[in-house]
């Protein structure tokens, strides 16, 4: 046995290194509810500041939705070939919300010193709870993609789009935000090639800068 990682050939590490955004999916995929309930249960065990779990998942089934977001989207084809879409967002007040229940679980001296942490930590600071918000929307939304890759299907992360127009369409509650679109299903054409990686020398550092 070898504790040099060079050497590892792990599936996480095929399925990290194997994700990529497709554009093109095959329109007639489609998940079942047991499929989509199986991504979010996978995705709800992604890790968030204090336990506050503060992501949002919308689901979007309806295919008037979709054409309307689509429109958002500036009609890019992949808002309505995919087979799930997800809209990511989050909750800016997800940690004043009975935050005893995001450690019920705890004893009761991490409690008593984590459930005051949680407020003293957000209020009033609401750059603080939307930058937590992004930060938790970004790795649930990788958690998503590797599920998919490693169940056989493909991804594509979205930003491009009218957030404001969307936000109307799926009456997009106050203090919610919306992080980014995702979407997952069989692709019809495999992403090209990568567009250019930078080196590990140009964004690596040690100790300092």
């Amino acid at each position: 046995m070898t504790d040099d990682i060079s050497s590892f050939s792990s599936e996480t590490f095929k399925v990290i290194e194997n994700r990529r955004a497709v554009k093109h999916f095959d329109e007639n995929h489609h998940f079942t509810d047991k499929e989509i309930e199986k991504f979010l249960s996978l995705a709800v065990l992604s890790p968030t500041s204090f336990n506050i779990q503060n992501w949002r998942f919308l689901v979007v089934k309806d295919p008037e939705i979709r054409k309307k977001i689509r429109d958002a989207y500036w009609d890019q084809a992949q808002v309505t070939e995919f087979s799930l879409l997800l809209i990511l967002c989050a909750d800016l007040k997800a940690w004043e919300q009975e935050p005893q229940r995001y450690w019920k679980n705890a004893s009761k001296e991490m409690q008593d010193f984590l459930v005051p942490a949680i407020e003293k930590f957000y209020k009033e600071n609401e750059q603080l709870q939307r930058d937590e918000a992004i930060r938790s929307i970004g790795i649930v939304s990788q958690t998503l993609m590797l599920a998919a890759k490693s169940a056989g299907y493909d991804s594509c992360p979205m930003i491009g789009f009218d957030s404001q127009k969307v936000a109307e369409l799926i009456n997009l509650p106050q203090n919610y935000i919306i992080g980014m679109m995702l979407v997952i299903g069989k692709a019809k054409s495999p992403a090209g090639p990568r567009g250019g990686q930078l080196s590990l020398d140009e964004v690596v550092f040690t100790d300092r800068f």
